[in-house]
């Protein structure tokens, strides 16, 4: 057994580095979406309509939806990291309540983002 998984306790600080990452990652199959939504649009109506069919379908809302969060919650770790990289919020307790900042700002801008788009 590796050392660190006893000398170490699981922070959540250490939860937002790893979403961080995973969201990273996810953002890539995101933007894929994005792609093909932008090409079928440039394709013809025909194209066009089975993307809009998919983004309008409940599957497509649940996708749009994860990625505005993936979006969001990345940006706001991103924010984080800039914050830390000036030198500030760096004790233990500072770090802690940033992590769960990130993941409030990230909750809260996505439910806010997607009641606007419900409105408008």
């Amino acid at each position: 057994m590796s050392p660190h998984l006893t000398v170490y306790r699981f922070r959540p600080t250490m939860t937002m580095s790893i979403l961080h990452r995973i969201t990273g990652g996810a953002l890539y199959v995101g933007t894929v979406l994005v792609v093909w939504w932008l090409v079928a649009a440039a394709s013809g109506p025909e194209a066009f309509s089975w993307a809009s069919w998919f983004f309008n379908s409940i599957l497509g809302r649940l996708v749009l939806f994860a990625y505005s969060w993936t979006l969001l919650h990345h940006m706001a770790g991103g924010i984080r990291h800039l914050v830390w990289d000036t030198g500030a919020g760096l004790s233990k307790e500072t770090s802690t309540k940033f992590a769960v900042g990130t993941l409030v700002a990230s909750l809260v801008g996505t439910v806010l983002l997607w009641l606007l788009v419900v409105v408008l």
